[in-house]
């Protein structure tokens, strides 16, 4: 018997899904493209939000209505030979080929470098730990909604909400003035859709659904 969501419920299971998704190339990336499309920043963040969030929520959509109860399951529907090829690339990629060392790496250069200084060995044991902790809040998969749905997403929230204030109220200098910068000179929209692919998140929420 399947049980409806309250109100508050299809929240938490909401902010745990931007809780998971939300990493280092969502908050990395749409900064540096504002750098780099100066006064083309409409239409590259356009581009951006294409594949870093509107591509995501169809993934959620279309594995929410497939009933699927596995990526593998899903991919199914083209092959049997490409969904098991389709499931290791895809959980290799958002895993420990790519996506899993930038989450460690991009916190150390931004938390930890600027205060000690680019040394590999500290790097090693942060990347340790880091992991670790992921691991212990990873064990029981049904506490990540209160882990992460009701705790960490929205005391993030809130600072990333002064951050984008702070950015909003006093900014460094003129957005219309700013030339475009690269590829974002001719390229806007389809220089922002790579990088809003380059999140990965369309991938992560395949995975994220089940």
């Amino acid at each position: 018997m399947n049980k409806k969501l309250t109100g508050a419920e299809y929240v938490f299971v909401g902010s745990m899904l931007f809780g998971m998704l939300f990493g280092a190339g969502n908050l990395i990336f749409p900064v540096h493209m504002g750098q780099l499309a100066g006064s083309h920043f409409w239409m590259a963040n356009f581009g951006f939000i294409s594949t870093g969030v509107f591509l995501p929520f169809l993934a959620l959509i279309a594995f929410g209505l497939s009933g699927s109860a596995s990526l593998e399951e899903l991919a199914g529907n083209v092959h049997p030979t490409f969904a098991k090829i389709f499931t290791v690339l895809l959980y290799l990629t958002i895993g420990p080929a790519f996506a899993l060392p930038r989450t460690a790496t991009v916190s150390y250069q931004i938390g930890i470098a600027p205060f000690v200084g680019e040394q590999p060995l500290l790097l090693a044991i942060f990347t340790f730990v880091f992991m670790g902790v992921g691991l212990l809040f990873s064990l029981k998969p049904s506490k990540l909604i209160v882990y992460i749905g009701k705790g960490l997403n929205p005391i993030f929230l809130v600072f990333l909400a002064i951050l984008m204030a702070a950015a909003l109220l006093n900014p460094m200098g003129s957005m219309g003035s700013a030339l475009p910068q690269g590829d974002y000179v001719a390229h806007a929209f389809l220089t922002g859709f790579k990088e809003g692919y380059n999140t990965m998140d369309v991938l992560a929420m395949l995975a994220f659904s089940v």
